[in-house]
Protein backbone atom coordinates (compact mmCIF):
# COMPACT_ATOMS: atom_id res chain seq x y z
CA UNK A 1 0.00 0.00 0.00
CA UNK A 2 0.82 3.67 -0.87
CA UNK A 3 1.95 5.50 2.21
CA UNK A 4 -0.16 8.97 3.14
CA UNK A 5 3.14 10.51 2.85
CA UNK A 6 3.99 9.37 -0.75
CA UNK A 7 -0.01 9.99 -1.75
CA UNK A 8 0.38 13.78 -0.51
CA UNK A 9 3.43 14.19 -2.62
CA UNK A 10 1.89 12.43 -5.62
CA UNK A 11 -1.24 14.68 -5.12
CA UNK A 12 1.18 17.83 -4.67
CA UNK A 13 3.30 16.94 -7.81
CA UNK A 14 0.08 16.75 -9.60
CA UNK A 15 -1.04 20.26 -8.42
CA UNK A 16 2.38 21.76 -9.36
CA UNK A 17 2.01 20.31 -13.35
CA UNK A 18 -1.18 22.67 -13.25
CA UNK A 19 -0.10 25.57 -11.30
CA UNK A 20 3.77 25.56 -12.53
CA UNK A 21 3.51 24.76 -16.60
CA UNK A 22 6.28 24.37 -18.85
CA UNK A 23 7.67 27.54 -19.91
CA UNK A 24 10.00 28.02 -22.94
CA UNK A 25 13.34 27.93 -21.77
CA UNK A 26 15.79 30.26 -23.43
CA UNK A 27 19.80 29.41 -22.92
CA UNK A 28 22.32 31.75 -25.07
CA UNK A 29 25.75 30.10 -26.48
CA UNK A 30 26.49 33.66 -27.67
CA UNK A 31 26.42 36.89 -26.29
CA UNK A 32 23.37 38.46 -26.53
CA UNK A 33 23.96 41.51 -28.41
CA UNK A 34 27.54 43.61 -29.74
CA UNK A 35 28.29 44.68 -26.41
CA UNK A 36 27.81 41.47 -24.17
CA UNK A 37 29.46 38.69 -26.35
CA UNK A 38 31.05 35.02 -26.23
CA UNK A 39 34.13 34.13 -27.06
CA UNK A 40 34.30 31.14 -29.45
CA UNK A 41 37.35 29.23 -31.68
CA UNK A 42 37.16 31.02 -34.96
CA UNK A 43 39.26 29.88 -38.01
CA UNK A 44 39.01 32.60 -41.19
CA UNK A 45 39.62 31.05 -44.91
CA UNK A 46 40.95 34.08 -46.66
CA UNK A 47 42.15 37.58 -46.16
CA UNK A 48 43.10 38.91 -43.00
CA UNK A 49 44.54 36.92 -40.14
CA UNK A 50 43.54 33.32 -41.69
CA UNK A 51 44.43 29.63 -42.20
CA UNK A 52 44.81 29.71 -38.35
CA UNK A 53 41.88 29.09 -35.40
CA UNK A 54 42.23 31.57 -33.00
CA UNK A 55 39.30 33.58 -30.89
CA UNK A 56 36.23 35.73 -32.38
CA UNK A 57 33.16 37.73 -30.16
CA UNK A 58 30.44 36.05 -31.19
CA UNK A 59 27.77 38.01 -32.05
CA UNK A 60 29.63 39.96 -34.70
CA UNK A 61 31.11 40.25 -38.27
CA UNK A 62 34.59 38.71 -38.43
CA UNK A 63 35.63 42.32 -40.69
CA UNK A 64 35.35 44.38 -37.62
CA UNK A 65 37.69 41.41 -35.18
CA UNK A 66 40.24 41.65 -37.47
CA UNK A 67 39.87 39.10 -40.19
CA UNK A 68 38.68 38.52 -43.90
CA UNK A 69 37.90 41.11 -46.30
CA UNK A 70 36.24 43.90 -46.30
CA UNK A 71 33.77 44.17 -49.33
CA UNK A 72 31.48 46.54 -50.37
CA UNK A 73 28.63 45.49 -52.39
CA UNK A 74 29.54 46.62 -55.37
CA UNK A 75 32.60 44.46 -55.93
CA UNK A 76 30.82 42.25 -57.33
CA UNK A 77 31.48 43.65 -60.62
CA UNK A 78 35.07 42.89 -59.90
CA UNK A 79 34.70 39.22 -60.34
CA UNK A 80 36.36 39.13 -57.03
CA UNK A 81 36.84 35.32 -56.55
CA UNK A 82 37.92 35.84 -52.61
CA UNK A 83 34.74 36.66 -51.55
CA UNK A 84 33.34 33.30 -52.56
CA UNK A 85 36.16 32.03 -51.53
CA UNK A 86 35.61 33.70 -47.97
CA UNK A 87 34.45 31.42 -45.16
CA UNK A 88 34.03 31.90 -41.10
CA UNK A 89 34.77 28.24 -39.46
CA UNK A 90 33.52 28.68 -35.95
CA UNK A 91 33.33 26.17 -32.85
CA UNK A 92 31.79 26.18 -29.49
CA UNK A 93 31.50 23.52 -26.17
CA UNK A 94 28.06 23.53 -24.30
CA UNK A 95 27.03 21.41 -21.14
CA UNK A 96 23.20 19.71 -21.18
CA UNK A 97 21.55 18.94 -18.42
CA UNK A 98 20.78 15.39 -17.74
CA UNK A 99 17.19 16.36 -17.24
CA UNK A 100 16.33 18.31 -20.40
CA UNK A 101 15.85 14.93 -22.44
CA UNK A 102 12.69 13.92 -23.27
CA UNK A 103 12.09 17.68 -24.17
CA UNK A 104 12.30 19.60 -27.64
CA UNK A 105 16.01 21.33 -27.80
CA UNK A 106 15.83 23.98 -30.88
CA UNK A 107 19.09 25.99 -31.78
CA UNK A 108 18.13 29.19 -32.72
CA UNK A 109 20.30 31.86 -35.16
CA UNK A 110 19.19 35.06 -35.55
CA UNK A 111 21.16 35.79 -38.02
CA UNK A 112 24.12 34.47 -39.85
CA UNK A 113 25.92 35.88 -43.74
CA UNK A 114 25.03 33.69 -45.53
CA UNK A 115 24.69 30.30 -46.13
CA UNK A 116 25.44 28.53 -42.78
CA UNK A 117 26.07 24.78 -41.98
CA UNK A 118 25.43 23.70 -38.45
CA UNK A 119 26.72 20.26 -36.64
CA UNK A 120 26.12 19.36 -33.36
CA UNK A 121 28.57 16.57 -32.16
CA UNK A 122 29.85 15.99 -36.12
CA UNK A 123 26.55 15.51 -37.06
CA UNK A 124 24.13 18.00 -39.77
CA UNK A 125 21.48 19.87 -37.50
CA UNK A 126 19.87 19.90 -41.03
CA UNK A 127 19.85 21.78 -44.41
CA UNK A 128 22.37 24.42 -45.10
CA UNK A 129 20.43 27.47 -44.48
CA UNK A 130 20.52 30.18 -46.80
CA UNK A 131 19.80 33.81 -46.55
CA UNK A 132 21.68 36.49 -44.38
CA UNK A 133 19.19 38.63 -42.58
CA UNK A 134 16.82 36.22 -41.17
CA UNK A 135 16.36 34.07 -38.03
CA UNK A 136 16.24 30.38 -38.54
CA UNK A 137 16.41 26.92 -36.38
CA UNK A 138 17.16 23.66 -36.12
CA UNK A 139 15.61 20.65 -34.13
CA UNK A 140 18.80 19.17 -32.39
CA UNK A 141 17.26 17.11 -29.83
CA UNK A 142 18.56 13.64 -31.07
CA UNK A 143 22.00 15.21 -32.06
CA UNK A 144 22.89 15.91 -27.90
CA UNK A 145 24.91 13.97 -25.42
CA UNK A 146 22.79 14.69 -22.34
CA UNK A 147 24.66 15.29 -18.85
CA UNK A 148 27.55 15.92 -21.36
CA UNK A 149 29.76 17.96 -22.93
CA UNK A 150 28.67 19.00 -26.85
CA UNK A 151 30.43 19.65 -29.59
CA UNK A 152 28.81 22.78 -31.75
CA UNK A 153 30.41 23.29 -35.27
CA UNK A 154 29.28 26.35 -37.66
CA UNK A 155 30.33 26.59 -41.42
CA UNK A 156 30.07 30.77 -42.28
CA UNK A 157 29.95 31.30 -46.60
CA UNK A 158 30.07 34.82 -47.32
CA UNK A 159 28.45 34.23 -50.39
CA UNK A 160 25.29 32.00 -51.13
CA UNK A 161 25.28 29.53 -53.68
CA UNK A 162 21.89 30.74 -54.77
CA UNK A 163 22.56 33.46 -56.79
CA UNK A 164 19.31 35.46 -56.16
CA UNK A 165 20.03 35.72 -52.72
CA UNK A 166 23.58 37.02 -54.16
CA UNK A 167 21.63 39.70 -55.99
CA UNK A 168 19.20 40.31 -53.40
CA UNK A 169 21.63 40.79 -50.57
CA UNK A 170 24.75 41.08 -51.60
CA UNK A 171 25.71 42.61 -54.59
CA UNK A 172 23.86 46.00 -53.14
CA UNK A 173 24.94 49.87 -51.99
CA UNK A 174 26.11 48.37 -48.90
CA UNK A 175 28.66 46.71 -46.63
CA UNK A 176 29.00 43.15 -47.13
CA UNK A 177 30.01 41.61 -43.86
CA UNK A 178 30.46 38.02 -42.64
CA UNK A 179 30.05 35.99 -39.83
CA UNK A 180 27.22 35.48 -36.81
CA UNK A 181 26.44 38.75 -35.96
CA UNK A 182 23.37 38.54 -34.04
CA UNK A 183 22.62 35.85 -31.11
CA UNK A 184 22.66 32.20 -30.69
CA UNK A 185 20.71 30.17 -28.30
CA UNK A 186 18.74 26.94 -27.57
CA UNK A 187 15.02 26.68 -27.46
CA UNK A 188 14.15 24.47 -24.53
CA UNK A 189 10.49 23.15 -25.35
CA UNK A 190 7.98 20.46 -23.24
CA UNK A 191 7.65 16.92 -25.09
CA UNK A 192 4.48 18.51 -26.53
CA UNK A 193 4.45 22.22 -27.38
CA UNK A 194 2.84 25.59 -29.00
CA UNK A 195 5.13 25.84 -32.23
CA UNK A 196 3.14 28.99 -32.91
CA UNK A 197 1.20 31.54 -31.19
CA UNK A 198 0.18 34.40 -34.20
CA UNK A 199 -2.10 37.27 -33.09
CA UNK A 200 -4.23 40.05 -34.65
CA UNK A 201 -5.03 42.57 -31.96
CA UNK A 202 -7.68 45.26 -32.77
CA UNK A 203 -8.13 47.77 -31.62
CA UNK A 204 -11.44 47.44 -30.06
CA UNK A 205 -10.50 44.37 -28.14
CA UNK A 206 -11.11 41.73 -30.72
CA UNK A 207 -8.66 39.06 -30.50
CA UNK A 208 -7.86 36.20 -33.43
CA UNK A 209 -4.83 34.13 -32.74
CA UNK A 210 -3.84 30.85 -34.63
CA UNK A 211 -2.34 28.27 -32.21
CA UNK A 212 -0.09 25.86 -33.60
CA UNK A 213 1.11 22.61 -31.81
CA UNK A 214 4.27 20.31 -32.24
CA UNK A 215 1.80 17.13 -31.81
CA UNK A 216 -1.75 16.57 -33.24
CA UNK A 217 -1.72 12.88 -31.49
CA UNK A 218 -4.40 14.17 -28.65
CA UNK A 219 -7.30 16.51 -28.17
CA UNK A 220 -6.33 20.03 -26.38
CA UNK A 221 -7.72 22.71 -25.06
CA UNK A 222 -6.53 26.44 -24.85
CA UNK A 223 -7.06 29.40 -22.50
CA UNK A 224 -5.82 32.71 -22.15
CA UNK A 225 -4.98 35.07 -20.19
CA UNK A 226 -4.48 38.80 -20.69
CA UNK A 227 -2.36 41.08 -18.38
CA UNK A 228 -1.39 45.00 -18.20
CA UNK A 229 2.57 45.26 -17.40
CA UNK A 230 2.11 45.76 -13.86
CA UNK A 231 1.61 42.19 -13.66
CA UNK A 232 -2.29 42.41 -13.03
CA UNK A 233 -4.81 39.62 -14.89
CA UNK A 234 -7.14 41.81 -17.01
CA UNK A 235 -9.45 38.77 -18.45
CA UNK A 236 -9.26 35.07 -18.25
CA UNK A 237 -11.07 32.79 -20.70
CA UNK A 238 -11.10 29.43 -22.27
CA UNK A 239 -10.70 30.06 -25.81
CA UNK A 240 -11.87 26.21 -27.35
CA UNK A 241 -10.18 22.86 -28.69
CA UNK A 242 -7.46 22.07 -30.97
CA UNK A 243 -9.01 18.31 -31.57
CA UNK A 244 -7.27 15.24 -32.26
CA UNK A 245 -5.55 15.78 -36.19
CA UNK A 246 -5.25 19.10 -36.53
CA UNK A 247 -2.02 20.64 -36.00
CA UNK A 248 -3.08 24.42 -35.88
CA UNK A 249 -6.46 26.51 -34.78
CA UNK A 250 -8.06 29.90 -34.81
CA UNK A 251 -9.45 30.89 -31.46
CA UNK A 252 -11.49 34.45 -31.39
CA UNK A 253 -12.94 36.48 -28.57
CA UNK A 254 -12.97 39.87 -27.31
CA UNK A 255 -11.61 41.85 -24.47
CA UNK A 256 -13.32 44.72 -22.53
CA UNK A 257 -11.47 48.31 -21.76
CA UNK A 258 -8.58 47.88 -23.97
CA UNK A 259 -6.26 50.66 -24.04
CA UNK A 260 -4.70 51.16 -28.00
CA UNK A 261 -1.76 51.08 -29.34
CA UNK A 262 -0.43 54.12 -31.07
CA UNK A 263 3.03 56.24 -31.26
CA UNK A 264 1.86 59.01 -28.75
CA UNK A 265 0.38 56.38 -26.47
CA UNK A 266 1.81 52.89 -27.22
CA UNK A 267 -0.16 50.54 -24.47
CA UNK A 268 1.32 47.02 -24.36
CA UNK A 269 -0.15 43.81 -22.57
CA UNK A 270 1.42 40.60 -22.21
CA UNK A 271 -0.78 37.83 -23.11
CA UNK A 272 -0.64 34.26 -22.04
CA UNK A 273 -2.09 31.06 -23.71
CA UNK A 274 -2.16 27.72 -22.17
CA UNK A 275 -2.02 24.68 -24.14
CA UNK A 276 -3.79 21.64 -22.21
CA UNK A 277 -4.30 17.87 -22.14
CA UNK A 278 -7.40 17.20 -19.85
CA UNK A 279 -6.43 18.58 -16.71
CA UNK A 280 -2.53 19.37 -17.13
CA UNK A 281 -0.79 22.44 -18.63
CA UNK A 282 1.31 20.92 -20.77
CA UNK A 283 3.17 24.37 -22.35
CA UNK A 284 2.51 28.26 -21.52
CA UNK A 285 3.47 30.93 -24.15
CA UNK A 286 3.48 34.84 -23.50
CA UNK A 287 3.80 37.48 -25.82
CA UNK A 288 3.88 40.93 -25.20
CA UNK A 289 1.28 42.53 -27.67
CA UNK A 290 -0.54 45.99 -28.79
CA UNK A 291 -3.97 46.73 -29.98
CA UNK A 292 -4.71 48.82 -33.09
CA UNK A 293 -6.23 48.67 -36.06
CA UNK A 294 -4.61 48.87 -39.69
CA UNK A 295 -6.60 49.79 -42.62
CA UNK A 296 -5.37 51.13 -46.46
CA UNK A 297 -8.36 52.93 -47.73
CA UNK A 298 -8.85 52.88 -51.18
CA UNK A 299 -7.56 56.27 -52.95
CA UNK A 300 -7.51 57.76 -49.49
CA UNK A 301 -4.54 56.37 -47.44
CA UNK A 302 -3.46 54.80 -44.02
CA UNK A 303 -5.61 54.59 -41.24
CA UNK A 304 -4.27 53.27 -37.66
CA UNK A 305 -7.19 52.98 -34.99
CA UNK A 306 -9.70 54.93 -37.30
CA UNK A 307 -7.34 58.06 -37.36
CA UNK A 308 -5.77 58.89 -41.14
CA UNK A 309 -2.10 59.15 -40.06
CA UNK A 310 0.93 60.67 -42.92
CA UNK A 311 3.78 58.81 -42.16
CA UNK A 312 6.90 61.08 -41.14
CA UNK A 313 10.37 59.11 -40.98
CA UNK A 314 13.70 57.81 -41.87
CA UNK A 315 15.23 55.24 -43.26
CA UNK A 316 17.47 52.95 -40.87
CA UNK A 317 20.30 50.57 -41.77
CA UNK A 318 21.32 48.11 -39.01
CA UNK A 319 24.88 48.86 -39.02
CA UNK A 320 27.54 50.77 -36.31
CA UNK A 321 30.80 51.86 -37.62
CA UNK A 322 32.64 49.79 -34.94
CA UNK A 323 30.36 47.11 -35.27
CA UNK A 324 29.07 46.66 -38.58
CA UNK A 325 25.86 44.98 -38.57
CA UNK A 326 25.86 43.46 -34.86
CA UNK A 327 23.97 46.15 -32.60
CA UNK A 328 23.68 46.89 -29.71
CA UNK A 329 20.86 47.80 -26.98
CA UNK A 330 22.95 51.64 -26.98
CA UNK A 331 22.62 51.67 -30.87
CA UNK A 332 18.92 51.00 -30.90
CA UNK A 333 18.25 53.70 -28.39
CA UNK A 334 20.26 56.12 -30.24
CA UNK A 335 18.54 56.26 -33.25
CA UNK A 336 14.89 55.90 -32.16
CA UNK A 337 15.73 58.90 -29.49
CA UNK A 338 16.98 60.55 -33.03
CA UNK A 339 13.61 59.68 -34.86
CA UNK A 340 11.49 61.26 -31.67
CA UNK A 341 13.53 64.50 -31.43
CA UNK A 342 12.81 65.16 -35.03
CA UNK A 343 9.23 64.16 -34.05
CA UNK A 344 9.41 61.37 -36.77
CA UNK A 345 6.47 58.64 -36.04
CA UNK A 346 7.76 56.11 -38.62
CA UNK A 347 10.77 54.15 -40.07
CA UNK A 348 11.52 52.06 -42.84
CA UNK A 349 14.00 49.14 -42.31
CA UNK A 350 16.07 49.58 -45.28
CA UNK A 351 16.78 46.88 -46.93
CA UNK A 352 16.25 43.85 -44.37
CA UNK A 353 14.47 42.90 -41.34
CA UNK A 354 16.23 44.11 -37.88
CA UNK A 355 16.96 43.30 -34.79
CA UNK A 356 14.32 41.60 -32.28
CA UNK A 357 15.01 44.51 -30.21
CA UNK A 358 14.85 46.72 -32.41
CA UNK A 359 11.34 46.00 -32.72
CA UNK A 360 10.40 45.67 -29.01
CA UNK A 361 11.88 48.89 -28.47
CA UNK A 362 9.75 50.43 -31.45
CA UNK A 363 6.59 48.58 -29.91
CA UNK A 364 7.55 50.17 -26.29
CA UNK A 365 8.52 53.67 -27.35
CA UNK A 366 6.04 54.22 -29.55
CA UNK A 367 7.30 54.41 -34.07
CA UNK A 368 5.50 52.76 -36.98
CA UNK A 369 7.87 50.12 -39.08
CA UNK A 370 7.68 49.20 -42.41
CA UNK A 371 9.23 46.00 -41.86
CA UNK A 372 11.42 45.10 -45.37
CA UNK A 373 11.56 41.38 -47.00
CA UNK A 374 15.46 41.97 -48.54
CA UNK A 375 16.05 42.52 -52.12
CA UNK A 376 18.11 45.06 -53.29
CA UNK A 377 17.47 46.15 -56.67
CA UNK A 378 16.94 41.85 -57.31
CA UNK A 379 14.50 39.68 -55.97
CA UNK A 380 14.54 36.05 -54.52
CA UNK A 381 13.67 33.37 -56.71
CA UNK A 382 10.39 31.29 -56.22
CA UNK A 383 12.73 28.29 -54.98
CA UNK A 384 14.17 30.63 -51.79
CA UNK A 385 11.94 33.54 -51.58
CA UNK A 386 9.45 31.46 -50.11
CA UNK A 387 11.20 30.83 -47.14
CA UNK A 388 12.82 33.79 -46.56
CA UNK A 389 9.46 35.47 -46.28
CA UNK A 390 8.06 32.84 -44.09
CA UNK A 391 10.80 33.26 -41.61
CA UNK A 392 10.68 37.29 -41.74
CA UNK A 393 6.75 36.85 -41.35
CA UNK A 394 6.91 34.59 -38.07
CA UNK A 395 9.49 36.28 -36.63
CA UNK A 396 8.23 39.69 -36.62
CA UNK A 397 4.41 38.91 -36.93
CA UNK A 398 3.51 39.73 -33.21
CA UNK A 399 4.89 43.67 -33.05
CA UNK A 400 2.40 46.37 -33.07
CA UNK A 401 4.70 48.69 -34.47
CA UNK A 402 4.91 46.49 -37.64
CA UNK A 403 2.11 48.17 -39.42
CA UNK A 404 3.43 47.80 -43.35
CA UNK A 405 5.90 44.94 -45.01
CA UNK A 406 7.51 46.37 -47.93
CA UNK A 407 8.66 43.51 -50.59
CA UNK A 408 11.91 44.75 -51.64
CA UNK A 409 13.61 47.72 -52.73
CA UNK A 410 13.59 49.57 -56.27
CA UNK A 411 12.90 46.34 -58.18
CA UNK A 412 14.28 44.09 -55.56
CA UNK A 413 11.03 41.89 -55.71
CA UNK A 414 9.32 38.77 -57.57
CA UNK A 415 5.77 39.27 -58.08
CA UNK A 416 5.06 35.28 -57.62
CA UNK A 417 6.26 35.66 -53.98
CA UNK A 418 4.05 38.46 -52.84
CA UNK A 419 1.42 35.75 -52.07
CA UNK A 420 3.20 34.24 -48.82
CA UNK A 421 3.33 37.64 -46.93
CA UNK A 422 -0.36 37.09 -47.48
CA UNK A 423 -0.26 33.66 -46.59
CA UNK A 424 1.53 33.74 -43.82
CA UNK A 425 0.72 37.38 -42.00
CA UNK A 426 -2.46 36.40 -40.16
CA UNK A 427 -3.31 40.01 -39.85
CA UNK A 428 -3.13 40.59 -43.64
CA UNK A 429 -0.97 44.08 -43.51
CA UNK A 430 -0.61 46.44 -46.52
CA UNK A 431 2.18 44.96 -48.50
CA UNK A 432 3.90 47.91 -50.39
CA UNK A 433 6.87 48.34 -52.78
CA UNK A 434 9.17 50.73 -52.27
CA UNK A 435 9.70 52.54 -55.84
CA UNK A 436 6.34 50.83 -57.26
CA UNK A 437 2.58 52.10 -57.41
CA UNK A 438 1.07 48.60 -56.73
CA UNK A 439 -1.44 47.67 -53.92
CA UNK A 440 -2.74 50.99 -53.80
CA UNK A 441 -0.07 52.71 -52.95
CA UNK A 442 2.21 54.42 -54.80
CA UNK A 443 5.67 55.04 -53.65
CA UNK A 444 8.70 56.60 -55.52
CA UNK A 445 12.37 57.66 -54.51
CA UNK A 446 14.19 60.99 -54.92
CA UNK A 447 11.35 62.25 -56.19
CA UNK A 448 11.61 65.94 -57.76
CA UNK A 449 9.67 68.45 -56.11
CA UNK A 450 6.92 69.43 -58.59
CA UNK A 451 6.29 65.58 -59.00
CA UNK A 452 5.74 64.95 -55.40
CA UNK A 453 3.95 67.63 -54.98
CA UNK A 454 1.66 66.54 -57.79
CA UNK A 455 0.80 63.03 -56.81
CA UNK A 456 -0.20 64.23 -53.29
CA UNK A 457 -2.33 66.67 -54.95
CA UNK A 458 -3.58 65.46 -58.00
CA UNK A 459 -2.72 61.48 -57.59
CA UNK A 460 -5.47 59.26 -56.58
CA UNK A 461 -3.41 56.77 -54.46
CA UNK A 462 -2.21 57.37 -51.68
CA UNK A 463 1.79 58.94 -51.74
CA UNK A 464 4.88 57.91 -50.12
CA UNK A 465 8.35 58.88 -51.01
CA UNK A 466 9.80 55.86 -49.53
CA UNK A 467 13.34 57.55 -49.95
CA UNK A 468 13.80 61.47 -50.52
CA UNK A 469 17.72 62.66 -49.44
CA UNK A 470 19.92 60.60 -49.55
CA UNK A 471 22.64 60.97 -46.71
CA UNK A 472 25.43 57.99 -48.10
CA UNK A 473 28.87 58.81 -49.53
CA UNK A 474 27.70 59.67 -53.06
CA UNK A 475 25.74 63.02 -52.44
CA UNK A 476 22.63 61.52 -53.65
Amino acid sequence: MISKKILYLLIALGFSVQLYPQKTKVVHLSGTDAANTVEWDFYCTDGQNSKKWSKIAVPSNWELQGFGTYNYGHDWKNKDKKLGLEHGLYKHTFTVPENWKGKTINIVFDGSMTDTKVKINGKSAGTTHQGGFTRFKYDISKLLKYGQTNLLEVDVAKQSENESINRAERQADFWIFGGIYRPVFLEILPKIHVTRAAIDAKADGALKVLIAVNNPKLNYSVTVHLYDLKGNKIHTEHLGYLKKGNSEEIFSTKFNNIKSWNPEWPTLYDITFELKHENSVLHEVTKRIGFRTIELRQHDGFYINEEKVIFKGVNRHSFWPETGRSLSEENHLEDIRLMKEMNMNAVRMSHYVPDKRFLELCDSLGIFVLNEVTGWQDGYDTLVGPKMIKEVVLKDENHPSVIIWAHGNEGGWNFANEKWIHYWDIQKRPVIYPWLLRNGVDTSHYPEYNYATGRLVSGIDPFMATELLHGLYDGG
